[in-house]
């Protein structure tokens, strides 16, 4: 067999097998799916509960604010963008640029966790805790619960921003970028269905 084929099948073989694969490392989607089974399982029982508690919901939800809700949705989505701009800085070894993208989303999610915070000061200082009532039960609890995936996501991105400061990624090997891109952007589908879900649905 001519040698030259082979090398050929090879490439081909290798390329096709990469496109086929998950972006990052498959460590990382094990927890992705972990994560969105136990949001998915928290989503079923708001509805369920929401289903026979229809006049306790609607009313609670109405001191809810639509407007950050919004504006949180607008900020995520917005992060996410500028992590995909990142990642495909990186893929064309652009350290520098793929930094400067993801420093965009890490500021968009501390945007995102301060609005985050205020909310939540307005319920404490309203003495509205998760024994009030089942509505604030779940509100809480979901959006604390989301709300520290956020944290952790932007903890996952400053590491990642540090390390192409630092040039430590190249077009050959950038699947620590891809890792936390792929954390980052379950946080922001997660927030997509959380929102409509316990803001606006009525």
């Amino acid at each position: 067999m001519n040698p030259n084929l082979v090398n050929i099948h090879l490439v081909n073989s290798n390329s096709t097998h990469h496109k086929e694969d998950l972006p990052g490392d498959f460590a990382i989607w094990i927890f992705i799916f972990a994560e969105m089974l136990a949001f998915g399982v928290l989503f079923v029982a708001y509805a369920f509960t929401r289903a026979n508690n229809v006049e306790l919901f609607n009313a609670s939800q109405l001191t809810l604010s639509r407007t950050s809700g919004a504006i949180n949705t607008l900020v995520l989505i917005t992060s996410s963008y500028f992590v995909v701009q990142g990642v495909a800085a990186i893929k064309r070894g652009l350290n520098k640029q793929c930094a400067h993208w993801l420093t965009g989303a890490f500021l968009l999610g501390g945007v995102f966790v301060g609005i985050k915070i205020v909310e939540f000061h307005a319920k404490f200082a309203a003495d509205i805790t998760m024994s009030t009532n089942n509505f604030y039960m779940f509100y809480l609890s979901l959006t604390f619960f989301h709300f520290m995936h956020v944290l952790m996501g932007m903890i996952i991105l400053a590491c990642i921003i540090v390390k192409a400061r630092r040039s430590a990624y190249s077009a050959q090997d950038y699947v620590g970028v891809e890792t936390g891109a792929s954390f980052w952007h379950m946080v922001d589908f997660l927030w997509i269905i959380l929102f409509p879900l316990v803001y606006i649905i009525r």
